[in-house]
């Protein structure tokens, strides 16, 4: 059974995105399933800390897109929106080129608030990051 309001396009994601960090870092969603949101990530100049290693932040910007746009696709537009109330990170591995991906998955989906778990993978489908995410769900006035 799908979570969202209305099932969300990747075209749909990829407008809202336009003119966004989420664009400048070249992130990309590239899977809907019934509970879940899928992204990647370049590592590359944009997403790289000095030392040449994807950078922890650029990590929490990709997990923060997919938990946020994830949580706004449950919600009915017109009587709600979203906001990020706290995001954790825990960095398991160092990349220093390729793509990472990730995938957002609820742990909690309540009336005034949503917890979201991120997951991001190198492509060896080893673990990257693991985040968590809590989103405060906001009545339209």
């Amino acid at each position: 059974m799908s979570i969202w309001f209305n099932t969300p396009h990747l075209n749909d994601l990829a407008q809202r995105s336009k003119g966004t960090a989420i664009e400048s870092l070249g992130i990309e969603f590239t899977e809907i399933g019934d509970d879940f949101l899928k992204g990647r990530m370049p590592v590359d100049h944009r997403t790289k800390q000095p030392m040449g290693l994807l950078h922890g932040g650029a990590s929490v910007l990709l997990a923060e897109t997919l938990g946020s746009m994830a949580t706004a696709t449950t919600l009915d537009p017109e009587k709600q929106w979203c906001a990020g109330q706290e995001i954790n990170a825990n960095h398991v591995r160092a990349v220093r080129s390729g793509w990472v991906h990730g995938i957002a998955r609820p742990l909690h989906r309540g009336a005034s608030s949503q917890i979201w778990e991120i997951h991001i993978h190198n492509e060896q489908e080893q673990l990257v990051c693991v985040s968590r995410i809590t989103m405060a769900i906001l009545n339209r006035r």
